[in-house]
């Protein structure tokens, strides 16, 4: 079977490094697919979860605040602002932050300020749909 090499890195240092048969992430314009040989790609992305698919092994779920996704033939690589093991995200956490950034937003003051609070928002959605996705597939 023929698989790729995946790394995720963020800059609090390495989060997984392996190979891979298949791959998804939360790219700009929406989730994509990548399998060994896919065709060369550099694109931002968004807030959300992305699944590294291992021959023989579980499927492993993690959870990036945005970057840059670059794909060659056998490498991909996921520079995180942030990135987690699904595993560690705290659902308390994000409650709390939806709910601060929504209180926000309410009553913000200019439009760079919403535009930050959208962001946390955002960020915060996609850390509860990462959980709750989890919390099915364990189920």
């Amino acid at each position: 079977m023929a698989t790729l090499h995946v790394d995720i890195v963020s800059a609090e240092g390495e989060i997984f490094s392996g190979e891979a048969s298949m791959v998804f992430a939360p790219a700009a314009m929406g989730e994509i697919g990548i399998a060994p040989r896919h065709a060369p790609l550099l694109t931002t992305l968004k807030a959300g979860e992305v699944r590294v698919q291992a021959p023989g092994k579980e499927e492993q779920f993690f959870f990036v605040s945005g970057g840059a996704l670059e794909i060659q033939p056998h490498l991909v690589t996921v520079l995180a602002d942030t990135a987690l093991r699904a595993k560690d995200l705290d659902e308390a956490a994000a409650l709390q932050a939806k709910q601060r950034a929504e209180e926000a937003l309410k009553n913000r003051a200019g439009t760079v300020e919403a535009a930050e609070l959208q962001a946390q928002l955002a960020q915060a959605v996609a850390q509860i749909r990462a959980i709750e996705k989890l919390r099915k597939l364990k189920s």
